[in-house]
């Protein structure tokens, strides 16, 4: 290869070096009377003299590279243990966990220290981040971790400690090695509220910045917007392009977040956050209800629902500006919000052959979220052409009874979003809809959305929940919020065949979910 791929690494001991003078720029010496004199001439034996002694003599700058200077983007010389080069994180093709590196940081603090001292501005300086804000970072649920632990003096996080040796798919996740990738499980979402609400009461922050991967962000976002109570500004930001690759796009996302909280644009007339939660990419404000992601590009994020979701940009030149703020309930306006969460609720069992309610703690007496408060919801998407004969029962779906079965078996709050057809939510199968209404009498409740990213509004009805135009995905998280502030439905005594006053005690149920899904 012509080019070595130069890394960010720190120096062990200074070093001095000359580079030619107007070799930073094709054109330097087309203006070569704007510029001072060079530090020196060297001659052809590498010896540089305060003057020119022959003309052969090359201009150049001397530089003191200091290790305290931080990092320099210098050749990689790391080699595997049998000598051969490294190609992205694995010693060996398919190989497992002990034969791989981690690609991915353990918190934000090297990443943002890169950005700030190799990324250039639009003004072409850098220090872009710590011109604008003093960061501090926390591991709340890093990509990357210390397998082998790490000495409290070497931590770059805030906190206390050892950290002691983490494992992945537990204490840190990450999508790459991809043979080896895991993501964060249902209960790790009590760690992230739990962790974020508490760095928003500290005092200490005008603003948060949340980082994550590109696929996931927009779910952590809006979990954000319904679960934190803060009036301090949230915003989201992945990367599409690995930094360091071409055209990385992460960096720009992340100064663009700083400079959105530090312009307090965001602060209604009493300073409080008016946008909720927003996805920063590729200058842009999305609104973390509409955000998504449609593809693995700069520029692969759109606002679905038809009805904005874009809330203003950061221009070319970095002006800020702001157009829209939404019209739901976010963060502290939020119904589902933690500090609204009642310590305890009820969920649905079937023990001993019996359905019956359960007492789930949503909330310890230090009212943070238990991992057990967590619901269960699962996303059921059906086309057209379904059922497999022309006469199908709700039992012969053997698919969803063991789906709904399960359910039922957990002893936690649960719940299913269909994604059916657009904008009803309905799913084409009649069998499927009555199964439905069996898991609504049994006190599991359904909502309903279109398929895909639908621009129209889903269809009220008495017993199943309308998801508005939200997307699967974001029903998903609103319905587990729902379920830890109002618990399970009323169970009927058989919920293939339920009584009208059974009937008439699901729709008070259900009208009470629905509210929040109409100004979420």
């Amino acid at each position: 290869m012509k080019f070595d791929a130069l890394r960010a690494q720190r120096l062990a001991a200074p070093a001095t070096i000359f580079v030619e003078q107007y070799s930073a720029h094709p054109l330097e010496a087309d203006a070569a009377e704007l510029y001072g004199p060079p530090d020196g001439f060297m001659d052809a034996s590498g010896a540089v003299n305060a003057e020119r002694q022959s003309p052969d003599d090359r201009p150049v700058y001397k530089i003191d590279l200091l290790p305290e200077d931080g990092l320099y983007p210098l050749p990689y010389m790391a080699r595997q243990a049998d000598g051969s080069a490294w190609e992205e994180e694995m010693a060996v093709p398919g190989g497992p966990e002990e034969k791989a590196r981690q690609g991915f940081f353990p918190d934000g603090s090297r990443s943002f220290e890169e950005i700030d001292r190799l990324s250039i501005g639009v003004q072409g300086v850098a220090n872009a981040i710590s011109e604008q804000a003093e960061v501090e970072f926390y591991r709340v649920m890093p990509p990357g971790g210390f397998k082998k632990g790490v000495p409290a003096h070497l931590r770059t996080d805030v906190g206390e400690g050892d950290i002691p040796p983490e494992q992945r798919g537990l204490h840190f996740n990450a999508y790459k090695p991809h043979h080896l990738s895991t993501a964060p499980a249902r209960p790790a979402l009590a760690k992230i509220t739990n962790d974020t609400q508490a760095i928003a009461d500290s005092g200490k922050y005008d603003g948060l910045v949340w980082t994550q991967g590109s696929p996931q962000v927009e779910e952590t976002a809006y979990w954000f917007n319904l679960l934190i109570d803060t009036k301090l500004p949230i915003c989201g930001n992945a990367a599409q392009r690995p930094q360091g690759q071409i055209s990385n796009d992460g960096p720009k996302n992340i100064v663009d977040s700083i400079a959105f909280i530090r312009s307090g644009i965001w602060k209604d007339e009493s300073g409080a956050n008016r946008c909720g939660t927003v996805v920063v990419q590729e200058q842009q404000y999305f609104a973390a209800r509409e955000v998504t992601k449609v593809d693995a590009r700069p520029g692969g994020y759109a606002a679905t629902g038809g009805h904005g979701g874009i809330l203003g940009q950061t221009s070319h030149n970095g002006d800020i500006s702001l157009m829209y703020v939404p019209a739901y309930k976010h963060t502290y306006l939020s119904d589902v919000n933690i500090t609204k969460l009642p310590t305890s609720t009820k969920a649905a069992q079937r023990i001993d052959g019996q359905l019956q309610h359960i007492d789930v703690t949503i909330k310890g007496a230090d009212g943070k979220l238990t991992e057990n408060a967590i619901p269960s919801v699962s996303i059921l998407k059906e086309g057209s052409y379904s059922d497999e004969d022309y006469t199908v029962e709700p039992d012969d779906v053997t698919e969803l009874v063991a789906h709904l079965e399960h359910k039922l078996q957990l002893g936690r709050l649960s719940g299913f979003i269909t994604e059916g057809l657009v904008p009803y939510g309905r799913l084409p199968s009649a069998s499927r809809e009555a199964l439905v209404l069996k898991a609504t009498f049994s006190g599991i409740p359904t909502v309903r959305v279109g398929r895909g990213a639908p621009e129209g509004f889903a269809d009220p009805y008495p017993f199943v929940i309308a998801g508005s135009n939200l997307t699967a995905i974001k029903a998903r998280l609103l319905l587990m919020a729902s379920l830890m502030k109002f618990g399970a439905l009323p169970i009927a005594a058989d919920p293939s065949a339920p009584t009208d006053a059974e009937k008439q005690a699901t729709i008070a149920a259900v009208a009470e979910y629905q509210a929040v899904f109409n100004s979420h």
